[in-house]
């Protein structure tokens, strides 16, 4: 990996999400960290489990799941593309090119490889293979607010409350699907993060339970190798195994009936063991020709090692390529307005999305791939004084492919300012509903709250978005 996936996170001044950035796979404040003579290892961030994943894995299997696989599985794999900060329709997806100067904006249309279907001159890619994309034009961000909770959980209870409770306890839909999907390939995490701010840009499982809380896949990639020293053949010994552990528990605060046979310790060393996690993270298996088609530059490493992490078998991967890279307030701020901070995005955008579809495509993955680009809401109609368009929840603009979605179609419309829904208005819980659906989860089910509380996956009148197959 290149420096820019090694980079420290992105500080967040103004909240952090309850439990974001905890990983079943990473250590926590409470593990053993041990010499070379004492080789009980660390898992996740530094090579083998971290002592509380086997109580994590334990009570994953004992809590029965709520809801049900119930539907037919289209989707094996989720990535969603997190714009975050709010990505501007009008200026993207949404054009209104017979609107005054001011709300029209800079950029001009252009016609796509469907008829009918234009968007921006600076997304030519996307528009010559508009046959693989369905656009939503219609989608209702009023419950959202300048955080990844509500949409990332597709759900409008979910919102940030700056009170240490944000979220409100619901999951977000990587958690769900690692609850009541699990990975596709056994050993590997069902939900991974590829975010430079866990805390700023990704939402994590609430209540749910840490157990589902995502892997931080910038800060592990390329550390899910063997620790020096340690061979394979060490670690299959047993009873080795449990004469270090009973010495290491001389010197530790472990729960007594913890034991190296227990099947959950077995399932961490596992992941370990196996090497198709620490495979999976390294991007420098791929040819020098597919890792520079990407592109080196953080959106493009996270798009392949998406795509990467999809063939191991990671079922939901959120990706971000920057904290607020989308929030296009004006020249004045840190990502600038329309033509000094989003014009100069939209081509790095453009290749990266549509680099992913092909090459997912050309493996064979897109049919059972469901692939989104969204942020938290849309921007405002008319453009600022310092060249930039305002936060505006009213409506966004958002794509939608592969996994049996019909490509080539634009669904629901805003108004000629491009700032309210004119129809076909959809929210978040209908796309929840949808992504659900697609993996086979009931969107009708329930997961149990602390205490026992039957609670929706999905509140509210929402249903599956018909369009989206």
């Amino acid at each position: 990996m290149s420096q820019s996936l090694n980079r420290s996170s992105i500080s967040h001044g103004q909240h952090h999400e309850s439990g974001s950035g905890f990983s079943a796979f990473a250590p926590g404040s409470d593990l053993v960290h041990v010499g070379s003579r004492r080789w009980f290892l660390q898992m996740g961030m530094a090579g083998l489990a971290g002592l509380s994943m086997p109580e994590l894995l334990k009570r994953q299997a004992l809590a029965a799941p709520q809801a049900q696989l119930t539907h037919p599985v289209q989707a094996k794999s989720v990535i969603m593309i997190w714009l975050s900060g709010g990505p501007s329709q009008l200026d993207m997806w949404d054009l209104k090119p017979q609107a005054p100067k001011e709300i029209r904006g800079p950029f001009n249309p252009i016609q796509t490889s469907v008829s009918g279907i234009e968007i921006c001159e600076h997304m030519p890619e996307q528009a010559a293979m508009m046959d693989k994309f369905a656009i939503i034009r219609s989608m209702d961000a009023s419950s959202s607010n300048h955080t990844p909770t509500t949409f990332q959980a597709c759900n409008p209870k979910s919102r940030r409350t700056n009170d240490n409770r944000d979220g409100g306890g619901y999951p977000s839909m990587g958690s769900v699907a690692a609850k009541f999907r699990g990975p596709n390939v056994p050993g590997m995490p069902g939900f991974v993060a590829l975010a430079d701010s866990m805390a700023a840009d990704i939402y994590g499982a609430g209540h749910l339970g840490h157990r589902y809380e995502p892997l931080d896949g910038v800060k592990s990639a390329g550390k899910f190798g063997m620790p020096a020293g340690v061979q394979t053949a060490r670690l299959t010994d047993r009873e080795e195994l449990r004469q270090q552990f009973d010495r290491l528990r001389k010197h530790t605060e472990l729960s007594p009936e913890l034991s190296l046979q227990d099947r959950y310790v077995q399932e961490a060393y596992d992941m370990v063991l196996s090497g198709n996690v620490a495979k999976a993270f390294d991007v420098n298996r791929e040819s020098a020709q597919v890792r520079e088609k990407y592109g080196n530059h953080s959106f493009g490493q996270k798009s392949l090692l998406a795509r990467r992490l999809v063939e191991a078998g990671v079922t939901f991967i959120t990706m971000s390529d920057a904290w607020g890279h989308w929030d296009h307030h004006g020249d004045e701020v840190k990502w600038g307005g329309i033509n000094k901070g989003l014009k100069p995005m939209l081509p790095v955008l453009d290749h990266g999305i549509a680099t992913l579809i092909s090459d997912l495509d050309e493996r064979g993955l897109l049919d059972t791939t469901l692939v989104l680009v969204l942020g938290e809401f849309g921007r405002g109609p008319v453009i600022t004084k310092t060249d930039g368009r305002g936060h505006w929840t009213p409506v966004m603009s958002m794509l939608a492919a592969g996994a049996g979605v019909p490509g080539g179609q634009v669904i629901g419309a805003t108004d000629r300012r491009g700032g309210e829904i004119a129809e076909r208005r959809l929210g978040p819980g209908d796309l929840g509903a949808t992504v659900f659906k697609k993996l086979g989860i009931d969107p009708y089910g329930h997961w149990i709250k602390p205490g026992g509380r039957p609670t929706p996956l999905v509140e509210g009148p929402s249903a599956p978005i018909a369009e989206l197959g």
